[in-house]
């Protein structure tokens, strides 16, 4: 007998596990930090803006939201493990393969047990604590005592109770399944469930656990089909969103059978826990499958095909009335002003003279193109910018209306270059400088824009009335910047340029309360994690008064301010009672509204001037421009405007955030004068009442009346944007600013046509009293094309504009000299008795500088168009000499060194209402003309032999014609 020594111990690393666990908790430590210091830096934001009560109400919300999702899925799930293993059958044969299962999992049955429940409960309270808007809205719900056609409900049962109500069930449905799949799994593993020589033999606890929860889900399913009647008024069809005649008369019903039928088989598996006979609820379940196909699927296919669709129209007139009356609610278009507009053709002298107000306002100056050109005439220094595109806004100046382009000059740290160091582009150059104004109806000689406000020190109307020029916050602004110091301290910040050399700048102090203090050590370390720099602990420069700017985009502090808004994607600058603010709309928006056709937003607001819009929530059924928000350019404040109070869904968010917004009784005379009806709001309704500005449903039916909105002349590929403009709709006493858009009938392909089928107006204008909207603010005005005229519609006035052989001669001159010529937005304005269209053209350099020119100008009434130095004399010429009326520019005499006269291109022969000039130059612009059009002919015949012959005459004729002109 031998015996072997045992083997020596390995001793344990005492060292090596102490270093293993320091390191874990340091890493812990580290990593709960930066989370709190993410927090904290939120907090400190929100609390320095004064809004954080709503910050603690997200973080409560989540929380509770993450409490609930995590209990409600774990507990359920450790009830249903603890109760498969303790209840299992101590003594029972188990095979081989369960043998060597138990064999694995006991060791880790413990960690199981509870690691499963928390596994799962994580994940449910991340789902759930994102869903806490939806908790709130139901929580925060109100009335809005309109009931729905069908069942009778308030339509806030829809907006608020229903997502909830169905989240909720499914959220429990999602539970119980899980629980029953845990416990289907840890029965089997320990004998309760045991499945071998073609039987299945389940013990009375499982028996009696399994059946109980099969009941519950089946009872939760019940209650989910019973919800999903509600669901149908949301629910888009082929044609209209909402029940229909098939809905109302077969799948309604069906739901209602189905959901009493599960509640049945739901009381069949309860039964089954106590007799223990499954053949009972199985059946009953199979019947429910087959119910479900019948009643769910059948029986709809068969009444929709037999009865619905030989009698559509006349069985479903009341489900599209339905459709109608909600989309128009739903979308505010309800109270379209619709008339009849016989536009008239021909122009005759005189013709606008009772126009007179409109086209002295008619916008020249595109705020899409003459960016580059306030860029070169206002910028300055290369450290500052201009937005592009421009805005549009209108001020009282001498006690009339002028309608403006503006911009701010934002600072741009990426033009400092090799200077761009920490310091200059954190503490330096901190803030941009002033309000850019020109006027939108004049022009300068040289075609550059009229400046009433600008330059560098501001100077202008605006600064003689004494206004903050100050920009900290805006669009473009760095993404932080440190500012503040103790007085008497000599100041640091650029304010403003004053000589070549720098040397004698000017030199500010922020003197606001815009960010966060960043005066103490600990604060200093917190943003240094946030922005990832050590110079914000290091720099000598700040001190116990400086603050951290950051988040200065004004969406995004409304944004943030308001979590609940889509806001409006076109925020605008105004000076108001002596400050720039940034003036933002926004909307409360839903896809619940009951009968109601959703839309597609992104693609209703994207244009030429929006290409690739954002939104949050996409397809609304809903939208109420519910809050005017406005962000002071210096300090950042946001304040909120609650100017829709009658809309549900604001006041609910108002329950949810009591104290953010103010009424608008609060808003200031000079706020209230700069107010405007917000663009996308528009934009989405032109898209409904492209179908919807129909007043029967019978019309909505036949969609014999469709309309869309014009591609943009410029771009096709996207729609062309609405405008605003000072101008009087047929039907008003004086003009008002308002938004404007037009529509062409709906169709594709080669049977699509460009002509004008109506033409949509809203009044923008809220008024000038304090807290007290116009009466007419938001009037939805439409003027209805006749049948009998035949008005071209944008791309086809473009057209028009392209191919007229005396505008290409001329659009050729302009080109001479690697020049490039750039369409302006093309205007329609229902004046005259007809519709007029406007379209500035620019001129600019192909490399270099790029400076667009205001040159020319295009008009076009009916077939006649005109292509003149001014509107104004174009005008005149349009209408037979003599229009009746004065544009802005009527005063302005264009410079001849930098555009053909009247006398050197010398009109079209009346095609385009130019004057006459001399013999020798008539003859060589139509020996142009003639050209032009035998190359087009030969171009398309594919004789390249005549176009090259045409090309050379045309080359020719032009090179006569710059000769002539000097």
């Amino acid at each position: 007998m031998t015996s072997t020594a045992a083997p020596t111990p390995v001793p344990v690393n005492r060292s090596r596990r102490v270093i293993a666990i320091s390191l874990a908790v340091i890493a812990a430590l580290a990593v709960g930090f930066f989370l709190f210091a993410s927090l904290y830096a939120d907090w400190l934001w929100y609390d320095q803006l004064g809004y954080s009560t709503v910050l603690t109400t997200q973080w409560l919300w989540r929380a509770a939201m993450f409490v609930v999702g995590f209990l409600g899925m774990a507990i359920p799930i450790w009830i249903a493990i603890q109760l498969a293993y303790r209840l299992r059958p101590v003594y029972v044969r188990l095979s081989s393969q369960l043998d060597r299962y138990q064999e694995v999992v006991e060791p880790l049955r413990r960690l199981a047990m509870w690691g499963i429940p928390v596994f799962f409960g994580f994940f449910a309270g991340f789902a759930t604590s994102a869903q806490w808007e939806t908790a709130a809205l139901w929580l925060g719900g109100v009335h809005t005592d309109t009931a729905d056609p069908q069942f009778g409900m308030d339509t806030g049962f829809y907006l608020f109770a229903l997502p909830f109500y169905q989240g909720a069930v499914g959220f429990a449905s999602a539970v119980v399944l899980v629980a029953l799949l845990v416990t289907a799994l840890v029965s089997y593993l320990y004998g309760s469930v045991r499945i071998g020589q073609r039987e299945l033999r389940i013990s009375k606890p499982a028996r009696i656990q399994l059946a109980i929860i099969a009941g519950l889900y089946l009872l939760l399913q019940g209650v989910s089909l019973f919800l999903d009647r509600f669901g149908t008024l949301t629910q888009a069809g082929d044609r209209i969103t909402g029940a229909s005649y098939t809905t109302v008369n077969a799948t309604i019903p069906g739901l209602t059978i189905l959901s009493i039928v599960a509640a049945f088989v739901a009381v069949l598996f309860f039964v089954t826990a106590i007799i223990g006979r499954w053949r009972y609820p199985l059946i009953a379940t199979a019947l429910l499958v087959v119910t479900s196909l019948v009643v769910g699927v059948a029986y709809p296919w068969i009444l929709n095909t037999v009865q619905v669709r030989p009698n559509q129209r006349t069985l479903e007139m009341p489900y599209f009335e339905r459709n109608l009356d909600a989309t128009k609610t739903a979308f505010n278009i309800e109270g379209l002003d619709t008339t009849s507009y016989d536009a008239k053709t021909d122009a005759e002298p005189g013709q606008l003279r009772s126009d007179a107000e409109t086209t002295a306002s008619i916008r020249i100056m595109d705020p899409a193109i003459i960016q580059p050109t306030v860029r070169q005439l206002q910028q300055y220094r290369p450290y500052y910018r201009f937005e592009d595109p421009l805005d549009v806004d209108r001020y009282r100046i001498d006690g009339q209306t002028q309608d403006t382009v503006v911009s701010v000059r934002e600072v741009n740290t990426a033009g400092l270059g090799d200077a761009g160091s920490w310091q200059n582009s954190t503490l330096v150059y901190t803030h941009g400088y002033g309000l850019v104004v020109a006027k939108g109806n004049e022009r300068t000689t040289d075609g550059d824009p009229v400046f009433i406000e600008g330059s560098i020190p501001a100077s202008g109307f605006l600064t003689d009335e004494k206004y903050e020029p100050r920009i900290y916050f805006g669009e473009n602004s760095p993404a932080y910047s440190i500012v503040g110091a103790p007085e008497g301290t000599t100041p640091i910040e650029l304010d403003y340029p004053s000589a070549s050399d720098g040397g004698n700048d000017t030199r500010t102090t922020f003197d606001g309360d815009g960010g966060p203090s960043i005066g103490n050590m600990f604060n200093r370390l917190i943003y240094a994690l946030k922005f990832q720099s050590e110079q914000i602990v290091f720099s000598d420069s700040i001190n116990e008064k400086s603050q951290i700017l950051y988040d200065r985009d004004p969406a995004v502090r409304v944004q943030k301010a308001a979590p609940y808004l889509t806001l409006d994607s076109d925020p605008y600058p105004s000076v108001v009672d002596g400050r720039v603010v940034w003036i933002v709309d926004g909307y409360t928006t839903s896809d619940q509204y009951p009968y109601s056709t959703a839309t597609s937003m992104s693609q209703a607001i994207e244009d030429a001037n929006n290409p690739t819009p954002r939104v949050a929530l996409d397809n609304v059924n809903y939208i109420r421009n519910s809050v005017k928000a406005t962000v002071d350019a210096y300090d950042g404040k946001v304040t909120l405007y609650a100017w829709d109070d009658t809309d549900p869904l604001l006041q609910a968010w108002q329950n949810v955030f009591p104290t953010t917004i103010k009424p608008v009784s609060d808003m200031s005379a000079d706020l209230m004068s700069h107010v405007r009806y917000p663009t996308d709001l528009f934009k989405v309704q032109r898209a409904m009442l492209g179908e919807y500005h129909v007043d029967t449903a019978q019309s909505l039916y036949e969609r014999d009346n469709a309309w869309s909105t014009p591609a943009d002349p410029q771009n096709p590929d996207v729609n062309q944007p609405p405008y605003y403009l000072s101008m009087k709709m047929p039907g008003q006493d004086e003009p008002s600013y308002s938004m404007f858009t037009s529509f062409i009938p709906q169709s594709t392909g080669t049977e699509s046509r460009n002509v004008l089928m109506g033409y949509l107006s809203v009044d923008s204008d809220a008024g000038s009293q304090a807290g007290v909207k116009s009466p007419d603010y938001g009037k939805l005005r439409l003027l209805e094309i006749t049948a009998g005229a035949t008005i071209p519609g944008p791309g086809q006035v473009q057209n028009t504009f392209n191919s007229d052989p005396g505008i290409s001669a001329q659009i050729n001159i302009l080109k001479q000299g690697q020049s490039n010529v750039i369409n302006g937005n093309l205007l329609t304005l229902p004046v005259g008795g007809g519709l007029l269209y406007v379209q500035p053209v620019f001129v600019q350099a192909s490399s270099g500088t790029q400076l667009p020119q205001l040159q020319k100008v295009l008009v076009a009434f009916g077939t006649e168009v005109a292509f003149e130095d001014t509107l104004n004399e174009a005008l005149n010429a349009l209408f037979g000499g003599d229009s009746g009326a004065n544009a802005g520019d009527q005063d302005v005499a264009p410079d001849p060194g930098t555009t053909p006269s009247p006398e050197q291109t010398g009109g079209s022969d009346g095609t385009t209402g130019g004057s006459t000039g001399s013999p020798d130059y008539q003859a060589a612009l139509q020996d142009a003309r003639q050209a032009l059009l035998d190359r087009d002919a030969a171009l398309k015949a594919g004789d390249w032999t005549k176009y090259g012959e045409a090309d050379s005459r045309l080359t020719a004729a032009v090179d006569k014609l710059i000769q002539l002109g000097g």
